[in-house]
């Protein structure tokens, strides 16, 4: 996924959830801090944006049904919206202060997404603990885009992990990654390096679909 992916998402999601204010908190908030992610095929491997409506939460439902997974907006596009909720990520205390904006204008709406910062991010990577998330903890550690003592300061300020187990995998990371040379696209499948494309034939009937007032964008 790319920013302007992201934002395709966060104008559509907006308009179907009948809210401009939406928090995104999966691996694809890294965009809203680092719009170059999107050139590493790790960082942005996600096609799915794991987001909540920020005023209107009950509304998220409409959302992923239709923009989600599976739905046309998926199969045209080929990314898509994930249903979280306030409490699916396990974040450092005062998360909600660091998040980053991203604003999008677009014919006379403004609809703003708050991304998490990067620090923030890498601590539910961690409490997720999943291969996945450490490998994608290794590539920001690798590109320099997280700090250790920033990293272990968060833990701290976190409820709900062991800390020192988190700890000793985070001095592990930076030992191994930091100022590295890996080959971290032999871990991705090979078609991640390029994002799926639908048909023009689909895009257009999709596009004209919308037009006609069947689908929503």
């Amino acid at each position: 996924m790319n920013k302007a992916q992201l934002e395709h998402i966060l104008l559509s999601a907006a308009k179907v959830g009948d809210d401009n204010e939406i928090i995104v908190i999966g691996s694809q908030s890294v965009l809203g801090q680092f719009p170059e992610a999107s050139k590493n095929p790790v960082l942005s491997y996600s096609m799915e944006a794991d987001l909540y409506l920020k005023n209107k939460l009950k509304n998220t439902i409409l959302v992923e049904g239709a923009i989600g997974e599976g739905s046309m907006f998926h199969q045209t596009f080929g990314y898509y919206a994930q249903e979280v909720g306030p409490n699916t990520a396990i974040l450092p205390k005062g998360w909600e202060d660091r998040l980053f904006p991203v604003v999008v204008k677009r014919d006379g709406h403004t609809v703003t997404g708050y991304c998490l910062e990067v620090h923030d991010l890498a601590i539910a990577k961690y409490a997720a603990g999943r291969e996945k998330d450490y490998i994608f903890l290794a590539v920001l550690i690798n590109k320099g885009l997280l700090r250790k003592k920033e990293l272990i300061n968060r833990v701290y300020a976190t409820k709900c992990i062991q800390p020192q187990a988190v700890i000793e995998r985070i001095k592990r990371d930076f030992k191994e990654y930091a100022s590295k040379h890996h080959d971290f696209g032999k871990y991705m499948p090979a078609f991640a390096q390029q994002p799926p494309l639908s048909s023009d034939r689909d895009k257009q009937s999709f596009v004209t679909n919308v037009r006609k007032g069947k689908n929503i964008i």
